[in-house]
């Protein structure tokens, strides 16, 4: 090794690529802590005994497909397979061009820094936003513009008058469905005057449908790429609605651009792997995904209401919380004089672990606010967890810095 070591050698936007909070919620939490943290999908959900047989059959009748390197676009069937899907969720079929498979939701938002972002090229995004997307932006060293939402999620009238003082964004990232972190959804005017708005400004939108499935009563808004898929290029995954373990995705969106993402992707992992193409091929074709998704989106739902019910009983006046309709997350605010940062390692002395807001925000926000997830624990754990959390939060109100 180097006398002076090897940090001096990292490229300065190595420390950009780089979260305690993103380490923290994937590496997990000691024994004994509740955690609140990840967007996991909870195990119940995961088709182990269906699966059994659909790999058993791949690896005997066809590994000469699933266990060989892939088309760089997508096996052939299985891009047709996504066709079908999304003509039958979204009511628009994409054609040949206007799709791809990637290895992940994430994958897609690194594809699209490399296709279409140069260093100090400006991103708009919603703020709060995915961490991980933040991470990617910061990586390519991209000028990132947060928009403020509310309730309603992205506030289409504060990104017009953005706009109009002059941002060009390359595009504009936003998670209308369930959004992580916030939980909330954008409603069908807004859906319709962005739209309308980002064609007025030449605006592309990245739309990031991650949680889009798992509505609780199995509704689903249209989708801003059913709108306007001229103008909108969307990332899907099937982490959420299958299993994370497969690492697989898809982009659909104009053919021009889909292009792009399909060169960069010979520059990361060149194929998404073949296996986990057919098995979402054949998963979806034998009608597994809607004979499952109504139980997943059941038990979430039925954790939310623990959840909610606990919050309700157990955190002090003058907090609040968003009111998911799908999905996995919550979004909590303190009073305006605590420091969810700062309460860390008391809540993890409680026994409690939830992920603070600041990281989900590109300009330092969200000191007093902090993203719980329901998902993965127990209903009664969450009422636990949530009295723990409570009585960190008393403590810090009685006793102020």
């Amino acid at each position: 090794m180097a006398a002076e070591g090897w940090s001096g050698r990292f490229a300065r936007r190595a420390q950009a690529r780089t979260s305690p909070e993103l380490t923290a919620i994937i590496a997990g939490v000691p024994p004994g802590v509740l955690a609140m943290t990840g967007g996991f999908p909870n195990p119940a959900t995961f088709p182990g005994e269906v699966l059994d047989e659909i790999v058993a059959r791949l690896v005997r009748d066809d590994p000469g497909v699933a266990l060989q390197y892939t088309p760089c676009e997508g096996l052939p069937s299985v891009r047709e397979y996504l066709a079908d899907r999304q003509e039958q969720l979204q009511g628009r079929r994409p054609e040949r061009g206007e799709i791809i498979v990637t290895s992940g939701g994430m994958e897609c938002i690194q594809l699209m820094c490399q296709a279409l972002v140069d260093p100090g090229d400006a991103i708009a995004v919603e703020a709060p936003t995915y961490l991980g997307a933040l991470l990617a932006f910061a990586g390519i060293e991209a000028d990132v513009h947060g928009i403020a939402t509310d309730d309603d999620g992205l506030r289409v009238d504060l990104l017009a008058e953005a706009l109009a003082a002059g941002l060009r964004p390359k595009f504009l990232y936003v998670i209308p469905e369930y959004q992580n972190p916030t939980g909330r959804t954008l409603p069908l005017a807004r859906r319709q005057e962005l739209v309308e708005l980002c064609r007025r400004h030449d605006v592309l939108i990245f739309e990031d449908v991650a949680y889009r499935e798992l509505g609780f009563d199995g509704s689903a808004l249209p989708s801003l790429w059913s709108l306007a898929p001229d103008l909108v290029v969307q990332a899907g995954t099937f982490s959420k609605v299958f299993f994370p373990g497969v690492r697989l995705g898809w982009a659909t969106g104009p053919a021009e651009v889909l292009a792009e993402l399909a060169a960069a992707k010979q520059n990361t992992d060149q194929c998404a792997g073949g296996l986990g193409q057919r098995m979402v091929e054949e998963y979806g074709r034998a009608g597994h995904f809607e004979r499952r998704l109504p139980a997943a989106r059941e038990l979430y739902a039925s954790r939310w209401r623990a959840l909610r019910t606990a919050l309700e009983r157990h955190l002090p006046p003058g907090c609040s919380w968003t009111e998911p309709e799908g999905g996995f997350l919550t979004w909590v605010t303190l009073p305006e004089e605590l420091d969810v940062i700062a309460l860390r390692p008391a809540a993890t002395a409680a026994g409690v672990a939830y992920v603070p807001g600041q990281p989900f925000y590109s300009s330092g926000e969200g000191a007093n606010e902090m993203r719980l997830s329901f998902s993965h624990l127990a209903e009664a754990e969450l009422d636990r967890a949530v009295e723990r959390l409570g009585g960190v939060v008393r403590a810090a109100l009685a006793d102020p810095p």
